[in-house]
């Protein structure tokens, strides 16, 4: 059974949930957008950190922590952008960081996006 996660972010238009949770497992995917779900401006640092912002929240709401996360897929739009994100995701994560993996595609669905994360993370099944 799976159940959909209640968030305060951008309610999206699309056939979305920002989180479902099926046996134990939260799956999310995040993207840099505000409150009005604009994309943020201010480059590749500012969309990682707002991501991140989004991630941490939808964790929350879930009733779990960033620590819970196993496993993580980085797409950036350019290969140059992995230090930047690197170093804002080490602002986020401690030892033992989640799996990982980084992806460079030719663009995301929004087009002034430059990163989404895909994310995995274990947390506590609601009757």
């Amino acid at each position: 059974m799976k159940y959909a996660i209640k968030t305060d972010l951008f309610a999206s238009k699309a056939p979305l949930e920002w989180a479902v949770v099926g046996n134990g497992t939260l799956y999310t995917a995040q993207i840099p957008i505000d409150a009005q779900g604009q994309v943020v401006s201010g480059g590749i640092e500012a969309q990682a950190r707002q991501t991140l912002d989004n991630l941490r929240h939808t964790l929350e709401a879930a009733g779990s922590s960033l620590d819970a996360v196993t496993q993580v897929m980085i797409y950036v739009t350019d290969r140059s952008y992995l230090a930047t994100v690197n170093a804002v995701y080490a602002q986020y994560f401690q030892a033992p960081y989640p799996n990982r993996a980084a992806i460079v595609v030719a663009g995301l669905a929004r087009e002034e996006m430059l990163v989404e994360l895909v994310v995995y993370a274990c947390v506590a099944q609601v009757a």
